[in-house]
C-alpha cells in the first residue's frame, strides 16, 4: 500500500472526532449503569425489584468497545501532549488533570453510591451519611492490587477505576515515551506494506483476557487489557498511513468483529464462570471477546475516518483542540461536550445511584423508572457542569479541565487562527 489516494493531508491532523466521541461514550455510561438497576447478573449498587436479561444482553454490546475506546483516544492525547510538553511536563500536567479530580471525587462523591448501596439494601440502616463518611475514608496501604493502592472496608474508587488507571498508564509511559514513539515509526511503514498486520494487536488483548481473566468490576476486561489499547493509541492511532490503511478495512474488520463477539455468546450464556475460569470454553471465550474488541475499535476508527474524509472531500484540516466555545467545523454542542467529558464521567454514576434510590420503589413499568432516572440523571450532570464546574476557576482545576473559562477561550481562537 502506498500513498494516500492523491489527496495529501488527508489523513493528517489532531482526530478532533474522537474527542466528541468520548463525550457520547462518557454521555452513554449514564444509560449503561442506570440499566444495570435493571440487570439479574450485576452487583450495582441499588436494585429494582424487577430484573430483566435484555440487559445482560444489551450491555454486551458496549462493554466490548467503549471503554477500550477511551483507553485508546486517552493514548493518542499522550501522544500528542507528550510532543508539545516533553515526558516531564506531560507527567506533570497529567498528575493535575487526573490526580486532582481522583482525589477530589474521591472524598466527596464516592461515598454516596456506597452508602445509598447499604441503605438500599437494609431498609433499618440508619446511619448518618457524614458518619458514614468518615468510616469510607478510613483506608490503608495495600499495594497488591496495583495500581489501586488504598484498601478499606468501606472505601472503594468506583467508577474513577477510570482515572485511577488512566492516571498510572501516564505515568508508566512517560519514561518510555521516546523509545514507543521509536518504536512506532519503525513500524508504520510495515503496516502500510502488509495491512493485514492491523489485527496482530487482537492478540495479545486475546492473551491477556484469557489468561489474566476478566475483572468484572472494570467493565468485562482485564485492567491491563486498557494499557495495550493505551499504548496502541499512542503508538498507532494518529499516523496516516495507519489510518489509511484502517478506513480502507474498516467494514471487514467490524464484520471480523461481530463474528468474533457471536463467538462468545456460548461461552458467557452456558459457562459456569467464564470471566475466570481455567476451562477451555471459558479461555477460548475470554480469548475471544478480546480480539472483538480491537476489531470493533479499529472499524469505528476506520469508519470515523471515511466519514471525515466524505464530509471533506478535499481535505480536512487539521483539527483544533476542543474549547468551551466548541471545535472548528463541528457543531457547538459536540464542541461543547468534548470539553465536559472528564466531569461528566466524574460526576455521572453518584446521580445515577441517587436518582435510582428514589425511583426503584415506585409503583411503574421498568421502561418508566429507566428513562426518569436516565433524564433526570443527564439533566444534573449537564446543569452541574454548566452552572458550577466550567464557570469557575477552583472547579475547573477540581474537574481537571484547562485554566480558566476565559484562558480556555483565548487558547480556542488562538489554535483556529494557527
Amino acid at each position: 500500500m502506498g500513498g494516500n489516494g492523491g489527496r495529501p493531508g488527508a489523513y493528517g491532523g489532531r482526530r478532533g472526532e474522537l474527542d466528541v466521541l468520548r463525550a457520547l461514550v462518557v454521555l452513554g455510561l449514564v444509560f449503561f449503569h442506570a440499566a444495570l438497576v435493571f440487570s439479574p447478573d450485576d452487583d450495582f449498587y441499588v436494585k429494582n425489584p424487577q430484573t430483566t436479561g435484555a440487559v445482560t444482553v444489551l450491555a454486551g454490546f458496549g462493554v466490548v468497545w467503549a471503554m477500550p475506546m477511551l483507553f485508546l483516544v486517552a493514548g493518542l492525547g499522550a501522544r500528542h501532549s507528550i510532543r508539545r510538553r516533553g515526558p516531564g511536563g506531560f507527567a506533570r500536567e497529567r498528575l493535575l488533570r487526573l490526580g486532582v479530580p481522583l482525589v477530589f471525587a474521591t472524598v466527596v462523591l464516592c461515598p454516596l453510591p456506597q452508602w445509598l448501596r447499604r441503605r438500599a439494601a437494609d431498609p433499618g440502616y440508619d446511619e448518618p451519611y457524614p458518619s458514614f463518611w468518615g468510616r469510607f475514608l478510613t483506608v490503608r496501604p495495600d499495594l497488591a492490587d496495583f495500581p489501586f493502592v488504598l484498601d478499606g472496608e468501606y472505601f472503594e474508587t468506583g467508577h474513577l477505576w477510570f482515572v485511577v488507571l488512566l492516571l498510572a498508564f501516564c505515568l508508566l509511559l512517560a519514561p518510555v515515551a521516546a523509545a514507543l514513539a521509536a518504536a512506532s515509526g519503525r513500524l508504520v511503514p510495515v503496516l502500510g506494506r502488509r495491512p493485514a498486520l492491523l489485527l496482530a494487536p487482537a492478540l495479545p488483548l486475546a492473551a491477556v483476557n484469557a489468561l489474566l481473566g476478566m475483572e468484572e468490576g472494570f467493565a468485562g476486561w482485564n485492567r491491563w487489557a486498557y494499557l495495550l489499547f493505551f499504548a496502541y493509541g499512542f503508538a498507532l492511532a494518529d499516523e496516516p498511513r495507519v489510518r489509511e490503511a484502517t478506513s480502507r478495512a474498516a467494514v471487514a474488520v467490524g464484520v471480523l468483529g461481530l463474528v468474533l463477539f457471536a463467538g462468545t455468546a456460548p461461552g458467557f450464556v452456558a459457562g459456569d464462570d467464564p470471566f475466570t475460569s481455567w476451562d477451555p470454553p471459558a479461555l477460548a471465550t475470554r480469548a475471544l471477546f478480546g480480539a472483538a474488541g480491537w476489531c470493533w475499535v479499529l472499524a469505528i476508527l476506520g469508519l470515523l475516518d471515511r466519514r471525515r474524509q466524505r464530509s471533506a472531500p478535499d481535505g480536512p484540516a487539521p483539527d483544533t483542540p476542543a474549547t468551551d466555545r466548541g471545535t472548528t467545523g463541528r457543531p457547538a454542542l459536540l464542541g461543547y461536550l468534548a470539553v465536559a467529558a472528564l466531569p461528566l464521567y466524574v460526576l455521572h454514576q453518584p446521580a445515577v445511584v441517587a436518582y435510582a434510590y428514589g425511583v426503584v420503589g415506585w409503583q411503574a413499568p421498568m421502561a418508566v423508572k429507566y428513562l426518569v432516572i436516565v433524564a433526570a440523571s443527564l439533566a444534573t450532570i449537564l446543569l452541574v457542569y454548566e452552572l458550577l464546574v466550567r464557570r469557575s476557576a477552583v472547579t475547573r482545576l477540581l474537574f481537571g479541565m484547562r485554566g480558566s473559562l476565559v484562558s480556555g477561550r483565548r487558547h480556542g481562537e488562538s489554535a483556529r487562527r494557527a
